[in-house]
């Protein structure tokens, strides 16, 4: 077996060459469970943090050192690029993310612009920091939203448990869906561009909604532009981590959108997900985020069977099913990482 180095374990992982042991990082690992976040936070704004580069790579850059991890993912937001497009953004404490103006008319959609994607040059200045300090350490992740997702938030003004406007716009006037999907797809495309410039080494697509459809509504509204974003990251010659939240119904139809490695949530067995895809790229995930606040025995039971149910073959990337809640103790990640140092194939 070909042993990689820290640096290169996650991107070797990405392109399921063989490495030493197991690359692990977690979603939304950088967040309020570490003490260090809340101090910044408390005298800044999600969006204050965001827009000020060196707060920014501080708070890029702590899990890496606190956690030992095999890449740092840039703090940001999925939702940035809607500003430049000409909504307004706010986050609004126990609720969320607001969107002052959303869209819910034809008009609103002819609106949005495309041109103005460089106005989100301050999240390359931060890339750029996390790597000039990172210095080849381990690889920086950028990230950007799915055209569903996105589109979701626009519509609906945040978060929704229904999606009603979004469904109600795309199964009533297809001409406009298309309209705005498209739009989506060339400032998310272009974005993921400029972090890659910066020295973003793999990015990651989230679509954090795309559990609310069916099948065959993915199938006929949404693939096409997932596959059309993914197409036009990888043309910059990184690989591209494809996550859907609640996608196991139509685990094969998120692959067929594309995606070098496809995340997992946790309400799929992992190794029937990469079997059912012919282990035709890599897999990330998928141990529950709630399983953190387990016993250290019972933490270390998941993670092993996690490990052993992917076995020996090259490209699996540990991560959680979703993000770190914030009330997680920071032991019982750092453990999952000890862990999975720790295991080798050996030990099956």
């Amino acid at each position: 077996m070909r042993v990689a180095s820290v640096g290169g374990r996650f991107l070797d992982a990405c392109r399921r060459r063989s490495t030493d042991v197991r690359p692990v990082w977690f979603m939304r690992q950088a967040g309020r469970y570490l003490k260090p976040y809340r101090e910044i936070r408390a005298k800044h704004s999600i969006l204050e943090i965001c827009k000020k580069p060196d707060l920014a790579a501080a708070v890029t850059l702590q899990p890496v050192e606190i956690l030992d991890v095999d890449a740092a993912i840039i703090f940001a937001d999925l939702l940035l690029p809607i500003e430049p497009m000409g909504l307004k953004l706010e986050f609004v404490s126990g609720e969320g993310p607001c969107i002052d103006n959303p869209v819910t008319e034809p008009d609103d959609i002819d609106g949005l612009s495309t041109d103005h994607t460089d106005d989100l040059g301050y999240v390359a200045e931060s890339i750029k920091l996390v790597t000039r300090a990172l210095a080849g350490r381990v690889p920086v992740v950028g990230f950007v939203g799915a055209p569903f997702t996105l589109a979701s938030y626009m519509i609906e003004g945040g978060a929704s448990k229904t999606f009603l406007k979004t469904k109600r716009l795309m199964f009533g006037d297809e001409v406009m869906w298309r309209r705005l999907m498209g739009k989506l797809v060339d400032v998310l495309g272009e974005f993921a561009g400029i972090q890659i410039g910066a020295g973003a080494r793999a990015i990651q697509v989230f679509d954090s909604w795309v559990g609310a459809l069916s099948p065959e509504d993915y199938v006929r509204y949404v693939q096409p532009y997932s596959r059309a974003l993914i197409e036009r990251i990888r043309g910059n010659g990184v690989p591209v981590i494809h996550f859907g939240t609640g996608a196991a119904g139509f685990f094969r139809e998120l692959h067929a959108a594309g995606g070098d490695v496809i995340g997992v949530d946790w309400r799929i067995n992992i190794d029937q997900a990469w079997m059912d895809i012919g282990y035709r790229a890599a897999i990330q995930g998928n141990l529950d985020p709630v399983a953190l606040f387990a016993p250290l025995p019972e933490l270390r039971t998941k993670v092993t069977d996690l490990l052993r149910r992917t076995g020996t073959r090259p490209g699996h990337i540990v991560n959680l099913g979703h993000g770190i809640l914030p009330e997680t103790p920071v032991e019982s990640v750092k453990a999952v990482v000890q862990i999975v140092r720790e295991f080798h194939p050996k030990h099956q």
